[in-house]
């Protein structure tokens, strides 16, 4: 059984997950990925040996000859990377440039505490830090502009990144004291689309999102985008139109009165967002940035 240089260890460390844990399910649970993601992982690696690993009926996933016989080599080489960065987290600062492209919300809610810790575990890396919408940093990822993005999930993912789940945020939609919306006890779609919309720019997740929403309506609302947090955030306050919003974005907002959260038909959906950056790219520090975002996400860093 030969193994190519291009295999990587993250799928290898995704098969050893599911064949100890004897489900794909499990598996994406354990790894905090999506059982897609997990699949496709295994599948890329029975492609690259030629054989095939698993085997998934309606008892369950049990694990093939070929797959048992991989086994006790990938822990193996697990084990050795796993000890090889441990080596060069003790011994070798990591030194460089790491271009970070950031979804606007993450950067207004997370930045400061990501680069305060970044630079403390890696004083030695100069950071670049560009905020855009998801579509233009999945591109510029691809294009070798950027070297690690933290954006918006999206259903498609190309080949050639790796992507996995970072975090995801509820949404409610907020207006100011004095809107006329403020008076309804209970929005409905119609209502929602008699006052001008603030979001997020064309082509982005949530600005599809509401082209769906208002779909049915003959008459659709008039939609108005911006790609800053900050200036958006500042239009509604100023009561320009209504908005459609990740609930941190504005939970201060709305426990000093700025704002209200109006109450409507359908929960909107939470916003999911992940990290990312090019399966080509075999350094270490876009997976040690990669943990250390989900962490301080989790477990936010105080001060």
């Amino acid at each position: 059984m030969a193994f190519s240089n291009a295999m990587r260890l993250r799928n290898l460390a995704t098969f050893i997950q599911v064949a100890r844990l004897g489900s794909f399910h499990a598996a994406s649970q354990q790894l905090h990925a999506s059982q897609p993601a997990i699949s496709a992982r295994i599948v890329a690696l029975e492609e690259e040996l030629g054989v095939k690993l698993f085997m998934r009926d309606k008892s369950g996933t049990r694990i093939t000859a070929w797959g048992s016989q991989l086994l006790p080599y990938a822990e193996k080489l697990l084990a050795i990377s796993q000890e090889m960065k441990a080596q060069v987290r003790q011994d070798k600062p990591q030194k460089g440039t790491m271009r970070i492209g950031i979804a606007d919300t993450l950067a207004h809610l997370w930045l400061s505490s990501l680069l305060k810790h970044w630079q403390e575990q890696h004083p030695l890396i100069s950071f670049e830090l560009t905020s855009d919408v998801t579509p233009t940093l999945m591109l510029q990822l691809q294009n070798h502009q950027i070297d690690f993005a933290l954006m918006v999930a999206e259903q498609s993912i190309p080949p050639t990144l790796v992507v996995d789940p970072l975090c995801s945020y509820p949404q409610c939609w907020v207006a100011t004291p004095e809107s006329a919306l403020s008076r309804e006890t209970l929005c409905s779609l119609e209502d929602l689309a008699k006052t001008p919309i603030l979001s997020f720019p064309r082509d982005s997740r949530p600005w599809h999102y509401l082209q769906q929403l208002f779909s049915p309506l003959n008459e659709p609302p008039v939609i108005h985008t911006c790609s800053s947090v900050a200036n958006l955030l500042n239009l509604i306050k100023q009561g320009i139109g209504i908005a459609l919003l990740p609930t941190p974005l504005v939970e201060q907002s709305l426990k000093t009165g700025e704002l209200i959260r109006l109450k409507t038909d359908a929960e909107p959906p939470e916003l999911a967002f992940c990290y990312s950056w090019r399966l080509d790219d075999d350094r270490l520090l876009p997976r040690l940035l990669a943990d250390s975002s989900r962490a301080i996400m989790q477990f936010p860093v105080s001060g």
